[in-house]
């Protein structure tokens, strides 16, 4: 599901040259429709928790593929020409973002039920790998689409997609391990012990006065947003910078684009083993907090880097190990969410993510900008530094304090 949400992201991106000839769009106008997504994703992040905590994963994430896949398929069915195109393709954009809104929320809540604490860092780990791998495969996927078909078509079949997959977890999930009739007695019982609170029928859950209170959650919630800004140039200008600035053609620049989210892939999926490893050797403060500092300040440095080489096949490779530098560190944000929400981690969760997506939209708009003043280096550079900034910030959380109190 994850996978797919984010071939549904990338692909304009991959189909900017072609939106932008037919509805006669400049580069500014595209980052803003860019940030679109961003900002209806980041709005409803809140309202997509509160969703999940009272409705539960199976029912909110399945209604929400369902929604996502209409607007993918409505922004390819305007003609060529349109008045009002900018206004009406942007409005698109934010309604497919206030539908996935609910994706990682509703994965969360899903980890805080069904997933051991010490075990929740290689969960989220996978999860967050549908980022990369979604990413990664959506560029020979929406070229070869757009080569045979047109690139209106490719948003069809990303659409189509989107159904399947929806109907596939609302058929396979349940919100509960109690609730499916797969796990056997032994499972049942590992998972129960593994969760604090042993029932995940019975999870506390907090007021938002109690969850705002909190520090770490602060800390957190800063760091994502610090986080978020570097992901989003990979979704929305990394294809046109190769294109464009490094001179690749389609097919060439379609390969090199898939690099970041494969190594994003890998470094979700590895940092999340790393993190559970680390936790059970020396603690859930190096296991979490340390690992993701560790990783954030990397990708700060391959950033600032990258965009420096001189060939455009070093420079998607350096980037590409620092976005996957970074993904190291993506585990640790919805791990202790989970941990610290319990009955509330959908909510937490989305309202933590929120400013994960505010940082993206920043991202959107910003990169042209700033690389249209001062260079494309520039825009790199700022990435490194909000890097480092947000690795920074998780030397002051405290991953075993709780909430205060409970409601």
């Amino acid at each position: 599901m994850g996978a797919l949400s984010f071939l549904d992201r990338v692909n304009i991106s991959i189909a900017a040259h072609f939106i932008s000839q037919d509805f006669h769009l400049t580069d500014v106008q595209l980052g803003t429709i860019f940030s679109a997504f961003f900002v209806g994703y980041g709005l409803f992040q809140i309202a997509g928790g509160w969703a999940v905590d009272r409705l539960g994963a199976r029912r909110t994430l399945a209604l929400g593929a369902a929604w996502w896949a209409a607007f993918t398929a409505l922004t390819a069915s305007f003609p060529a020409g349109i008045a009002q195109a900018f206004l009406i393709i942007w409005s698109v954009r934010f309604f497919l973002g206030m539908g996935e809104s609910v994706m990682y929320p509703s994965s969360n809540r899903w980890v805080a039920n069904w997933i051991p604490t010490a075990e929740r860092g290689l969960a989220n780990g996978l999860i967050f790998a549908g980022v990369g791998a979604g990413s990664a495969f959506t560029p020979p996927i929406i070229r070869y689409v757009m080569v045979h078909l047109g690139w209106r078509a490719s948003f069809w079949v990303c659409a189509l997609l989107g159904l399947a997959a929806g109907a596939v977890w609302y058929w396979m999930a349940r919100d509960h391990p109690d609730q499916h009739s797969w796990p056997n007695e032994a499972e049942r019982k590992w998972i129960h012990q593994g969760i604090p609170q042993r029932d995940p029928l019975e999870a506390p859950q907090y007021s938002w006065r109690v969850m705002l209170a909190s520090q770490d959650v602060w800390a957190i919630t800063l760091s994502y947003f610090c986080y978020g800004y570097t992901p989003a140039i990979f979704f929305t200008w990394f294809f046109i910078y190769l294109s464009r600035v490094r001179g690749l053609n389609l097919q060439t620049a379609s390969y090199y684009g898939m690099l970041p989210f494969i190594a994003m892939a890998c470094g979700s999926a590895s940092g999340g083993w790393i993190a559970d490893a680390v936790c059970r050797r020396f603690g859930r403060w190096w296991g979490r907090c340390g690992v993701a500092a560790f990783g954030m300040v990397v990708a700060g440095l391959f950033m600032a880097a990258g965009s420096q080489v001189s060939t455009a096949a070093a420079a998607s490779v350096v980037l590409a190990a620092g976005a996957g530098s970074l993904y190291i560190a993506q585990s640790a944000y919805w791990a202790l969410s989970a941990d610290l929400g319990k009955g509330s981690s959908g909510s937490l969760s989305g309202f933590i993510n929120m400013f994960a997506q505010a940082g993206g939209a920043l991202t959107a708009i910003t990169t042209p900008a700033i690389a249209a003043h001062f260079g494309w280096t520039a825009s790199f550079l700022t990435s490194a530094a909000f890097c480092v900034l947000g690795g920074a910030l998780w030397l002051v959380v405290n991953p075993n304090r709780p909430l205060a109190v409970r409601d």
